[in-house]
């Protein structure tokens, strides 16, 4: 989740600030600017050297901070790790005393004499393949010499305590060739800096909330409404072109304005679009990550065309949805938050729950899938669930995100999150008899807090009960601040919808484009068998578990590369071909044998009921059509 307003006369500043000496540089500290310098020319061992000038402090010891975590990543990411050789340099160009206190905070003697801090920066992207803590790719950061640099700037710009509210002036220094795409404002060009673009922030929020993408250019804008929307995309081999996306992009995004209605918060957006190779130094965490107007996705640059717009319609539509909430509505746990001692709030269900809700909801409504296909994402989800602790509060969840047992629910937030959105969206139209809806809902609180004003974490469920029906208090009650698991049937009926089975011939190892196994690049990139999806008949021959490991199948050693061999052969296999696999399961080696067969799977649809009320049908229709 992710944050221009006006400009200082800088040389100005800084005359005063260095006439007037320590003794007056408190009176001004509020007027300070922090100068931050990027070289993204002479590119030093894939590390790119930043510089920081803070003008003068008036305390002898000063902390220089990189965040610890961002906004919209729920996870602890360090990203102090990836800075290296920090100097703090005096006015005379010596070297200042400097203790690094723990990965991401440094803290430095004799402040009152520190002219600048110079470090290198080395990009995530590189070291993804090898660790186990990786850094979610759309948050993470790119350094490809003279071709490519992914900036998220919360990876190379840090803060000082007590000074995260002055404002930033950044000037990079381009490679020729090279233009960047950002909503960050860019001042216009100083003679006295060739080659050097020049951005501004009113506070460090504002700096770490505008990513800025730099590459050939391949950029396309258009209009949306009263929103400009720029679309920058990299593809390292010019397999995709913004020109050649843009129709998709702007049809989703126009469908979405439909949806929201009134809703605005922002007249510039900005989709930063990586594309990855899937090279051993390349990104391989798919997804994206929103800030308040610009959102960064990466994808692999593989995927055929339909799956790849597909794909960007349900990532991207998510992460604009987020200008409704956390951006428009949010609490002070969001407005204030700590980059480096974050105070999580207790409403992801609404943050996560909601944008992944109304990023399915709005393709209905407006008319982007058919209601076959809106009910076979709600039971996927229903599914996906599963691989979950459904009893886990889903607030004390929230609330404890980045600590154990509830980290590893975190994911959860776009599954069952969602449901409780579905849920409550059919009980508030229910009780309105069709008038009112979750999107009616964060209209109001919307108009009522807005991007500036939070709201109490404790008090929002409160609040929403008493805009609209005292019902709702037992639904949070249960189901979201209690650990009640949620009978999904029952709000189905309400809209005439059951839940009946079907079998349905499937892959070997694929049911249509979505695998039963998956790669764990923590043991080696170990292939495994999921445990969050229904098996098809022939594992379920071959009596594999979800989690088991597999070491060999016919004899042929597994690895990622020989296990696409295996599912590209075994197209051909005839149902009475003998198949051996060998599994790791629990740390046993275990030998299981079948016969390939035909596979086929059980699947639980959601479908309409045959005989369906009135009532039913016009709750449905409020439902899906708004």
């Amino acid at each position: 989740m992710f944050y221009f307003k006006k400009m200082l006369l800088i040389g100005a500043i800084g005359l005063v600030l260095y006439g007037c000496g320590p003794a007056k540089a408190l009176q001004y500290a509020d007027k300070a600017t922090i100068v931050t310098q990027m070289d993204l020319v002479n590119v030093v061992d894939d590390r790119v050297l930043v510089t920081v000038d803070p003008g003068v402090f008036n305390q002898d010891t000063i902390t220089f901070f990189i965040p610890k975590i961002v906004p919209g990543t729920y996870s602890l990411d360090n990203y102090g790790k990836y800075v290296e050789g920090l100097k703090a340099i005096d006015y005379k160009g010596n070297e200042l005393s400097v203790n690094r206190l723990d990965d991401n905070s440094w803290q430095i003697a004799n402040a009152k004499e520190l002219d600048k801090l110079t470090y290198l920066v080395n990009d995530t992207y590189d070291t993804e393949q090898q660790v186990a803590d990786k850094v979610f790719s759309p948050a993470g950061t790119n350094i490809l010499s003279g071709e490519n640099y992914m900036l998220n700037l919360h990876g190379f710009i840090g803060y000082f305590n007590g000074l995260k509210e002055i404002p930033y002036r950044l000037e990079i220094k381009v490679p020729n060739g090279l233009s960047g795409a950002t909503s960050l404002k860019k001042l216009p060009t100083e003679p006295k800096l060739p080659g050097v673009d020049v951005y501004w922030a009113n506070r460090y929020f504002e700096v770490i909330d505008n990513p800025i993408l730099y590459a050939k250019p391949n950029t396309e804008t258009f209009q949306i409404n009263d929103i400009s929307v720029t679309l920058s995309v990299y593809s390292p081999n010019g397999i995709y072109t913004a020109a050649g996306l843009k129709a998709d992009m702007e049809r989703m995004m126009r469908a979405q304005k439909q949806f929201l209605g009134d809703i605005n918060s922002t007249k510039q957006y900005t989709i930063l679009l990586y594309f990855s190779t899937l090279n051993e130094d390349d990104a391989i965490g798919f997804g994206a990550l929103e800030h308040h107007t610009s959102t960064t996705v990466v994808l692999p640059e593989q995927m055929p065309r339909e799956m790849l717009v597909e794909a960007l319609v349900d990532v991207v539509s998510h992460e604009f949805f987020h200008i409704v909430t956390p951006l428009s509505i949010h609490s002070k746990e969001i407005k204030y938050f700590d980059f480096n001692d974050p105070k999580m709030s207790k409403h992801l269900w609404m943050y996560e729950g909601t944008t992944e809700y109304f990023a399915n909801l709005f393709q209905i409504q407006q008319g982007l899938i058919d209601e076959e296909n809106f009910y076979e994402r709600l039971m996927e989800k229903v599914q996906n669930a599963k691989a979950y602790n459904d009893s886990q509060s889903f607030t004390e969840m929230s609330k404890n995100v980045l600590e154990e047992p509830y980290k590893e629910n975190y994911g959860n937030v776009y599954e069952k999150g969602a449901l409780i959105n579905m849920a409550l969206d059919i009980r508030l139209r229910e009780l309105s008899h069709g008038e009112k809806g979750v999107l009616w809902l964060m209209k109001q609180l919307s108009q009522k807090y807005g991007n500036h004003i939070p709201f109490e974490d404790e008090a929002l469920f409160n609040e929403i009960v008493a805009m609209t029906y005292p019902e709702l208090n037992a639904f949070f009650d249960t189901y979201v601040i209690g650990n009640t698991p949620i009978n999904y049937e029952e709000f189905w009926e309400k809209v005439g919808l059951t839940v009946t089975s079907v079998i349905e011939e499937s892959g070997f190892f694929l049911m249509e484009n979505i695998p039963f196994i998956d790669v764990d690049p923590s043991k080696g990139d170990a292939v495994f068998i999921r445990e969050d999806i229904p098996l098809n008949s022939f594992l379920k021959n071959l009596d594999v578990q979800g989690g088991d490991i597999i070491k060999s199948i016919n004899d042929k050693e597994i690895s990622v590369e020989t296990m696409r061999e295996i599912i590209g052969e075994s197209f051909g296999w005839a149902p009475d071909k003998e198949i051996t696999m060998r599994v790791l399961r629990d740390g046993q080696p275990l030998l299981l044998k079948s016969r390939a067969g035909t596979p086929v799977v059980t699947l639980e649809v959601l479908v309409p009921m045959e005989n369906a009320s009135e009532k039913q049908l016009k709750l449905r229709e409020h439902w899906l059509k708004g």
